[in-house]
C-alpha cells in the first residue's frame, strides 16, 4: 500500500467513525449498526472498568443501546485525537479520544433502582476494522471510560 492509499484509507476510516458518533446522536440505530460487520462486537466499559454489556451482531446491537439509553435520551458525542494503523488492504485498527453526553428523564431499572438522568463520559473508543466488498466495516468496539459523572 503507498502512502495516497494508506491516507486515504485513514480518512475513510474517520468518516466511518463520524457516522458511527452521527448515527448514535441522532438515534438511527438501525444505521448505526449497519456500520458493524455482521458479527462485529460492541463492549462499553463503565468507569471502574467493568464490562457494560457485550453485544454480538448487529441486530443484537440495534436493540440494546437504545434499551440502555431509553427513548427519551438526547445524546452527543465527540471524537478527538485519533490514532489509525493500517495492517493491510482489509485490516486496520484506531483509537479515538472521547466525550458524550447523555441526557433522559428520570427512570429507574428493574429493581426499582434510580438511574442516571445525565451522564458525561471520557474515554476511548479502541476500534478494530475489516473491509470487505470494498467497503470498511466496524469489526470490534470497545468503549473504556476514564471518568463519568453522574446525575440522579
Amino acid at each position: 500500500m503507498d502512502e495516497i492509499e494508506r491516507l486515504s484509507t485513514i480518512e475513510e476510516l474517520r468518516r466511518l467513525m463520524a457516522r458511527y458518533v452521527y448515527n448514535a446522536d441522532h438515534q438511527r440505530w438501525d444505521e448505526l449498526a449497519a456500520l458493524f460487520t455482521p458479527e462485529g462486537t460492541f463492549t462499553p466499559h463503565n468507569g471502574d472498568g467493568t464490562v457494560v454489556r457485550h453485544m454480538r451482531g448487529r441486530q443484537e446491537i440495534a436493540s440494546s443501546i437504545p434499551a440502555s439509553v431509553g427513548p427519551e435520551a438526547v445524546l452527543v458525542h465527540h471524537l478527538f485525537s485519533d490514532e489509525i494503523d493500517i495492517e493491510s488492504a482489509v485490516s486496520a485498527r484506531g483509537v479515538w479520544a472521547m466525550e458524550d453526553l447523555i441526557k433522559r428523564p428520570a427512570r429507574t431499572d428493574d429493581n426499582g433502582n434510580a438511574q442516571f438522568t445525565e451522564m458525561h463520559g471520557f474515554g476511548h473508543y479502541r476500534a478494530r476494522f475489516t473491509r470487505a466488498d470494498g467497503e470498511w466495516k466496524i469489526a470490534e468496539l470497545v468503549l473504556t471510560r476514564l471518568r463519568m459523572d453522574l446525575t440522579y
